[in-house]
């Protein structure tokens, strides 16, 4: 464990004020969730965003930094001659270099598991989407459709059942396990493919190319590394059926975007809802926007007012354990 106990407990030991800075609160949020009980740890600046160029400055007085998606690499880090702890409104720590913060004595934590209902359950808003289409339905009737119909119901919607459909599931976690356990209860045939060896009633775990022959949906539930970069690509997808669902809402950059939009642009894939994109906030030439078939939301499946409240009980709860010499959700130990 990284020696820095000492310092912040003579720290408050000596009734000194603990700077904390937060680079980018808006994206916690817009006023709907309270964020004082952090100021009960030292004098707290909030930035609502926080661009690249402008970190170093921001945090170089800082003892302890809070972050969602602003980067903190080794400048960053040499130019905050005081930081000790950089915490994570987050599960992913891909933004911050942990080693580098390990050799500067720096402790990181994350906020683990805060979301994991609220992401399964859009994930499967955006399956449901797929199938039921009662965004199209809805429209249908909001246009005067049905009141124009000849009989009580219509078919332009193309809808399927999920009994009985198979859905591979790649990253088995606590978000992934979650999925499983609703396809299971609709019916599904489930495969999961993981690094760890695992076991779950109802879920067949296969390799990773057999997930892909044999899924009607697949659906992302991995980390961005350097093995899952890109995992969605033009051979990937030419291993699975003709006619599969993607759907991802882990990290776009599991996605090769234009593979996927060509894809489906081919009817190789029937449809995909996602999440998450490889450049966010959108950029203006993603090759996914405005495809009929491709369900885009804005990066919302983790973000429901009581999971972002959870979030920052965690966050808090993340620094109390800190300042007490007993850190919690270490991610780099």
């Amino acid at each position: 464990m990284i020696n820095t106990i000492n310092t912040i407990k003579d720290k408050t030991e000596n009734e000194k004020k603990y700077k904390i800075v937060c680079t980018d609160v808006m994206t916690v949020t817009n006023g709907d969730v309270d964020v004082s009980a952090l100021e009960k740890h030292g004098d707290v600046t909030y930035y609502d965003l926080t661009p690249p160029n402008l970190t170093a400055e921001r945090i170089k007085d800082a003892d302890m930094v809070l972050v969602n998606k602003t980067p903190i690499g080794r400048a960053e880090m040499d130019a905050a001659s005081s930081l000790k702890y950089i915490g994570l409104f987050a599960t992913g720590y891909n933004i911050i270099d942990t080693e580098y913060a390990r050799e500067k004595g720096i402790v990181v934590c994350n906020a683990g598991q805060y979301s994991t209902n609220a992401v399964a359950q859009h994930t499967f808003a955006l399956i449901l989407e797929l199938f039921s289409k009662v965004g199209e339905y809805s429209a249908f009737v909001e246009n005067g459709g049905w009141k124009k119909s000849r009989i009580f119901s219509s078919f332009m919607g193309g809808t399927e059942e999920l009994y009985g459909k198979t859905l591979g599931i790649i990253g088995f976690g606590s978000i992934g396990s979650a999925v499983a356990k609703i396809a299971l209860a609709f019916g599904m045939r489930v495969l999961a493919s993981t690094r760890t060896p695992k076991s779950c009633r109802g879920v067949e775990f296969v390799g990773i190319d057999t997930l892909f022959s044999e899924s009607d949906i697949i659906s992302l539930h991995c980390p961005l590394t350097k093995d899952t970069e890109k995992l969605i690509n033009r051979d990937s997808l030419s291993k699975c059926r003709d006619g599969v669902y993607i759907i991802n809402t882990s990290r776009g950059g599991t996605v090769d975007e234009a593979a996927l939009a060509d894809a489906v642009l081919r009817g190789k894939v029937a449809g995909a809802g996602l999440d998450v994109l490889d450049r966010e906030p959108m950029a203006s030439d993603c090759p996914l926007f405005g495809l009929r078939k491709v369900v885009i939301t804005p990066h919302v499946a983790w973000a429901p007012l009581s999971t972002r409240q959870r979030l920052m009980e965690i966050v808090e709860s993340n620094i109390r354990a800190f300042l007490d010499g007993r850190p919690v959700n270490v991610v780099n130990p």
